[in-house]
């Protein structure tokens, strides 16, 4: 079995319909991949492009884990736009196609997205996981991220409510940045109150 990591960034046709595979397929299994449904090629195509048209700029990259020659899984990581947060990217859309879940993709793909992240000067990457969705959060975990919040029952599916746990990893910066905190002073800074 060959598995390899690879960095598209202009959308065909191959590309958009294995896209759609793998997000079709997670969903229809219940995936919690931003989906209430499982979303036809009019939703799938235009994220996608929109995603390439960030990759071009530098501000995101998609990994696409191949196995064999298929795309079997896959994420990506976005920059913030805002001026202050440029250094911060979001994790998401990590799936692996449910044939191919066992073999290591979910590790195999955020791996190269940190690392990928990292080398681009991103010092900090934040992802957002279903509280319910153990096994993803053991994997971050594993990998070093850690817990900084929790919006409890904030991901409507249907009927059902479920936490939104917000995780982060920090990837490093570049010599000379000051790390201020939450220490008084600094531009917005404001004194306490009484």
């Amino acid at each position: 079995m060959s598995t390899e990591v690879t960095w598209p960034d202009t959308p065909d046709e191959a590309l958009l319909s294995a896209v759609h595979r793998v997000m079709r397929a997670v969903v229809e299994l219940g995936g919690a991949v931003g989906y209430p449904e499982p979303p036809g090629r009019e939703a799938t195509d235009p994220w996608l492009e929109e995603l390439l048209k960030s990759v071009r700029d530098g501000d995101a990259r998609l990994a696409l884990a191949v196995v064999d020659g298929t795309v079997q899984g896959m994420g990506l990581w976005r920059r913030d736009p805002a001026a202050v947060f440029a250094h911060t990217a979001e994790l998401g859309k990590i799936m692996a196609h449910p044939e191919a879940r066992g073999l290591g993709l979910g590790r195999l793909v955020v791996s190269a997205l940190v690392d990928d992240a990292r080398a681009a000067g991103i010092e900090t990457m934040t992802l957002g996981v279903r509280g319910n969705n153990y096994g993803a959060i053991e994997l971050y975990e594993s990998i070093g991220f850690r817990e900084w919040g929790r919006l409890p029952n904030a991901i409507e599916v249907g009927s059902r409510r479920f936490d939104s746990v917000h995780m982060f990893l920090e990837l490093g910066r570049a010599p000379g940045v000051v790390l201020h905190g939450s220490a008084p002073g600094g531009p917005g800074s404001s004194p306490r109150r009484g």
